[in-house]
Formats: structure tokens, sequence, C-alpha cells
């Protein structure tokens, strides 16, 4: 397997003014599926830490009363007392809009503040493109003195309410309002990954270069600018310590940290032209795939994200898309569902039109029939190349706000058979397979011990399978739930068709405001990431 074939280059990546390596070599990436594995790890190695270690973090969202474990911490206990241990506890939260529309600018706040008043130091971060957010999730845990320890968390995952949930998806005990579809407990799905090895130091890296950014922290919004000064906020990051050397080799995985920025003005120092490498990577990666590309995510919106699957879908005859998102959208309210619903049904229509017979799309449910929220960022593509991260599958994710994604090869080959299933020669790989598989089996409710894969493993009869038990489920509510319930919590995903004259107004809102476009004008005209 050739590493060029997959990951970007230098070129491709189209960002001299960052200095993150093109790849990581030597790592070792694991997988965290739902939100209460996340935080456990998290507590564990975050308890580890002691005096001169270093704690970076960057978040969307921040509860300080988010409980990790469910007897604690708290997300504020957590990070405070590392502060008070004499760790290094740094962190970037986006500023966030007003919680009067459904935002969290006074929680973000009350977590930085409760940080500082410990000792660390927690900026409210509105470095963004107008109507943007930061959007990246990620901790760093650095060790000087022992770097070997070095562990670094990137993904889907906010440090806030409604994201410590499990397998059971009987939802967090601490919610976030959403749509009443869900219950008093939306159940979460959500994945993120641990890594360790030099890919450690290029997350740092990614921390650090939004840190010394010299652009003010509130460059977007003047009048919030002079409120944070009135309150006493700081407003000037400190220097930050020496960036250790990389962590040492411990693993067969490469990692390329792919990104997204705007471009914006003022400029970011470490990306003057902002930066696209999510798209191109996705770009790269989906052009190929051969048999079967799987993701997971919170949207999948955008004509221009679609186009994408569309040809890949049309070109490769063989190829199949197999999609999981939420069965509803996370708002209600008649201005702000329909521009959530049109986005993602023009987009799985254009899919459809290049390939009805292999695009196959499926919602979750727990047990109890209650909808999960699917609010994974994940991509499979022929049981080669992985990518998990914050960024979802839409134009605003992969051009104006900032996102973070982990593509990751593995050097260790698969032997189950099929074990080339792309017949490019680059052979089915551990990571990527297993990864999927961990998914499917928990979806289809089958052995996660990896016990009954026999038909996952081949692209068409793993698209049979999925498609077979969703299809019994359907069909077990339709008959008005008689009998035992069929295994499995993927029902056939059929999103609601909306009027003409809703989707008259309701699509250049979705286009606008929804899924705005962060890219040079240069790039939107002639149509390239």
């Amino acid at each position: 397997m050739a590493m060029p074939d997959w990951f970007l280059s230098a070129q491709e990546r189209a960002n001299p003014g960052s200095e993150l390596p093109v790849w990581t070599s030597g790592n070792l990436a694991e997988p965290l599926i739902h939100g209460g594995a996340y935080f456990d790890r998290l507590v564990s190695e975050v308890e580890q830490l002691g005096e001169g270690d270093h704690l970076f973090f960057t978040d969307w969202r921040g509860d300080p009363d988010q409980r990790m474990r469910p007897d604690g911490p708290t997300v504020v206990q957590l990070f405070a007392q590392a502060a008070q241990r004499g760790v290094i506890v740094k962190g970037l939260i986006w500023r966030s809009h007003l919680d009067a529309l459904s935002y969290s600018e006074e929680e973000n706040r009350d977590l930085s503040e409760a940080i500082c008043a410990a000792g660390g130091e927690v900026l409210l971060d509105q470095r963004v493109r107008r109507g943007g957010s930061h959007h990246q999730k990620l901790v760093v845990l650095r060790h000087p003195s022992d770097p070997e320890r070095d562990i670094a968390f990137a993904g889907g995952i906010d440090l806030c309410h409604s994201r410590r949930d499990d397998a059971a998806h009987g939802g967090d005990p601490q919610p976030v309002a959403m749509s009443p579809r869900y219950g008093p407990h939306p159940p979460w799905h959500d994945v993120q990954l641990a890594l360790r090895g030099p890919v450690v130091g290029a997350l740092d890296t990614t921390f650090r270069e939004r840190w010394t950014d010299p652009m003010p922290l509130d460059s977007e919004n003047p009048l919030a600018y002079l409120r944070d000064r009135l309150r006493g906020s700081d407003l000037s990051p400190d220097p930050l310590p020496d960036q250790p050397a990389d962590p040492p080799p411990c693993g067969p995985h490469h990692v390329q940290v792919l990104r997204t920025y705007p471009a914006v003005r003022p400029r970011y120092s470490f990306a003057p032209d902002g930066e696209r490498t999510v798209a191109r990577g996705y770009t790269k990666a989906v052009r190929r795939a051969r048999r079967l590309i799987y993701l997971e995510d919170q949207y999948l919106w955008s004509t221009e994200v679609a186009d994408l699957f569309a040809r890949a879908l049309r070109e490769q005859p063989e190829l199949h898309l197999v999609a999981v998102v939420p069965r509803h959208p996370d708002v209600d309210g008649r201005l702000a569902l329909p521009p959530n619903m049109v986005g993602r049904a023009q987009a799985l229509e254009l899919c459809h039109r290049a390939a009805p017979d292999r695009v196959h799309v499926f919602d979750v449910e727990n047990h109890e029939g209650t909808p999960v929220y699917v609010h994974a960022k994940v991509c499979v593509v022929d049981d080669v190349w992985a990518s998990v991260g914050s960024d979802n599958f839409n134009r605003r994710s992969w051009t104006h706000d900032s996102e973070l994604s982990c593509a990751v090869l593995d050097d260790t080959r698969d032997e189950r058979a099929p074990t080339d299933p792309a017949g490019l020669g680059d052979g089915a790989r551990v990571f990527a397979r297993e990864l999927r598989l961990r998914l499917w089996r928990e979806h289809l409710d089958r052995d996660p011990d990896g016990g009954e894969d026999h038909d996952l493993l081949d692209p068409a009869d793993a698209v049979a399978a999925i498609t077979s038990a969703a299809e019994a489920l359907e069909r077990w509510h339709e008959s008005g739930r008689t009998g035992p319930r069929p295994p499995g919590r993927l029902r056939p995903h059929r999103p609601e068709r909306l009027p003409w004259h809703t989707r008259l107004w309701a699509l250049p809102a979705y286009r606008l405001v929804y899924d705005p476009d962060g890219r040079p004008l240069r790039a939107r005209r002639a149509g390239t990431w």
C-alpha cells in the first residue's frame, strides 16, 4: 500500500503557512465508541498528570457540571484539579452564540472562568468567519519528562451534556434540549479516537497554531469584545511552554491530520488562505473507492459533497454507499426544522439518482424504539482508509468552520477473506475493517467480540446483511410490533418530503445560514476545494 495513493501530499495540502507534518507514522489509534467510554478514559489519563505536564484542549461547547463518570468528577473538577496540581492547563473554546438561541455562551464562559480561577487559562475564541464556529474537539496530554505516556483525543465528542451515553443508548442523565422526538434523555451515538505516538506532536502543533495566532480573540464581533473588556475577561493568551519533542513510535498506524479553516479577514497566520484538507482528504479517498463507502454522520448535507459520492457511484459499478444518519434533526419548530430537512433530502436524492440500488441509508433506534441521535463523523473506504473527526459531510464543515479529523492507514493487513476487497492491491487493513465491524456489530446486535462476522466481511454480503436486518425491523414496526423484536437497531431512513412552498424559502435559508461557503472566491468559481 502506497501512502500517497490515499493521503494528501504536501502540495495537495496546499497550506505552506502551517507547520503541521504531511502525515506521521508509528502511531497507535484506538476508537472509543460512545461518550461514556471516552469520558472514562479521559478521566484516567488526566488524573495521572502531574506538575509541569500539559493539558491543552479545544472545544465547541463545554458544560462545567457535566459528569465524566456517574459519580463524577465533572469537567470543571477534572481540569481545575489538574491546574491546582501544577499541570499547565490551556484551553480554547468557542465563544458561542447566545443561550437564548439554543447555544452555549454562558456555559462556555462559566467553564473558562472556573478553570482560570484554579490556575489554568481557557480563552473564549471567536476568531471565526461571520456566522461560523470553532468546532474542533481535541484534548492533548503531554508528559515532557516521560513522552511515551503522551496521548491525544480527537473526534466528534464535546465535553458537554448529552454526550455520556453507551451501547445501550439510554441517553445521558444530563441532557441538552433537543427535538422532543428523542425523548427526555436523547440517546447519543458518537466516536472519539485515542492517539499515541508522533501524531500527538502534530495535534499539539494544531493547538499551538491557534493559540499563538495574533488575530484578536473577538475579531468577528466588536460588541462581544467590548462586553468582554467590561467583564474583565482574559483576551491575551499567555505564552505556552516549549513544545516537547514528538513521542516515540509505538504502533502500526499512519495518521494524517486533516483540518478546515475558512478564508477569513484578518487572515489566520497558520492558514492565510484557509485550509480545506478535510474536503481534499475525503475527495482523494472517495475517488479511490471501488466496493464500499461507509459513513456515519450528523447531517450528510450539501450538493457539493453529495456530488462527490454520486460521481464515484457512477464511475464504479460495484461501489455501494452505506450511511447511518439521525432519523430526525436535533431541532424542531416551523422555522428551524425545514432548512435542516431540505439539505439532506437534496443530497440523498442526488446520490440515489446516480445509483438507486447501491445507496443504502439508515437511522438508528434503541431497543425501546426511541431514535438515537447520530453525532458521529466516521468514514471507512474499502476497509482500507478510515477517518474519525469533528467534521460533518456538509459544506459548512468542509469550508466554513474550524474542524479537525484524523485519517488512519494501518500497516497491518486483515487476513480474513476477502483480503483485498477493492482489488487494487492495498489489502484490507485491520484498523479500518475492525472500526466498521465494531460499529455494525452494535447496530445489528451481533456478538461484540466478532463471533458472527462471517457475512459482514465481503462488501456485497455485508450490504445484503445490513439491508435485510433493517427491513426486518421495519416490517416488525409496520405489523404493530407483533411477535419477537428482530435483532438490530437500524431502520431504512425515509426523509420527509417538504411541500414546494416550504422548499421555496427553506432551501435558500439552508444554503445561506445552515450550510454557508467559506472558500475564497476563486475556489467557489472554480468549484474546487
